[in-house]
């Protein structure tokens, strides 16, 4: 209850994307693994050990999709309120969408696991998929239970973040810069190959709006950026289950190759390229209707 409220009021403030979920599931696993270990590790044999960090792991499962059930909602119910839709209609499109997704995401997943594999799972394979903050929270609980974790580093993070917060009111306080904490314990643990696409579309997203803003409908104009971005976002993880199903019922490592896997490097290049093409022609499409609309 206590992290479901939090995420979600945060939520229905900023947006589900700002919901402190990842720092909140931290505390919720190292919470789950205390717990264990004051009350059930003393009345178990040492060989349980594996056992209770399956139980810290699987609670603290829960516990996110509870929590990402409430960002969802609280996100969704005031979406509404700004639109004037009926509350019960909401309500009932909510449940709907809880049980697609219990119904879709597993087997997806699976298909995922079988096709690649995660880093970290016995048998994944050389193209296994990164899961860190998956490995960050499983190497928390074992920490925890079996007693070799080290509780200067957690002390260490925990003045970090104290400091990056007291920098971050300084500065909201005297200039016009701000050191999100969030976004700093994320750029920590994370890997480059996961935050750098984030850093560069915050910086195309800028200069897209600075280029709208000189606009005639500067507003719709960003609407339409951002719809155009979720598309490419959504389409991109589309493309992804569907080259993995092609993988994992094919049994082939790469089904679709057209060349040798010494072109790798160059088709890195190639790709790169393509895909920056792609976003300045698709940005200008939309500036143009923009500016189409705006003249109608």
């Amino acid at each position: 209850f206590f992290v479901s409220t939090v995420c979600g009021y945060m939520a229905g403030l900023i947006g589900s994307s700002n919901s402190p979920l990842s720092g909140v599931g931290i505390l919720v696993v190292i919470g789950a693994a205390l717990l264990l270990v004051a009350g059930v590790k003393p009345y178990v044999p040492a060989e349980a050990g594996k056992a209770l960090v399956a139980f810290a792991l699987f609670t603290t499962a829960v516990i996110f999709t509870v929590a990402a059930i409430a960002n969802n909602n609280l996100q969704d119910l005031k979406t509404g309120q700004l639109v004037d839709a009926t509350p019960w209609r909401q309500q009932v499109a909510l449940v709907i969408g809880v049980i697609a997704g219990a119904a879709v995401i597993p087997p997806v997943l699976d298909l995922l696991n079988k096709a690649y594999g995660f880093a970290g799972v016995p048998g994944a394979g050389p193209a296994a998929l990164p899961a860190p903050q998956a490995g960050l929270i499983s190497a928390l609980a074992q920490g925890v239970i079996t007693n070799n974790i080290d509780w200067g580093l957690i002390t260490t993070g925990i003045g970090i973040g104290v400091a990056v917060i007291v920098v971050d009111a300084i500065l909201a306080r005297t200039t016009r810069m701000r050191i999100p904490p969030l976004a700093v314990g994320l750029g920590i643990y994370l890997p480059t190959a996961s935050t750098l696409m984030v850093v560069v579309g915050s910086v195309v997203g800028w200069l897209f709006d600075r280029r709208a803003d000189r606009g005639p409908k500067p507003e719709a104009t960003k609407q339409l950026g951002v719809l155009l971005a979720s598309g490419l976002i959504v389409g991109e993880s589309i493309i992804g289950v569907v080259i993995a199903a092609i993988v994992a019922f094919s049994g082939k490592g790469a089904p679709l190759a057209l060349v040798s896997p010494s072109f790798a490097n160059t088709a890195e290049v190639l790709g790169g390229l393509a895909f920056i093409a792609i976003v300045v022609v698709l940005y200008r499409w939309v500036a143009r209707l923009a500016r189409g609309s705006a003249n109608a």
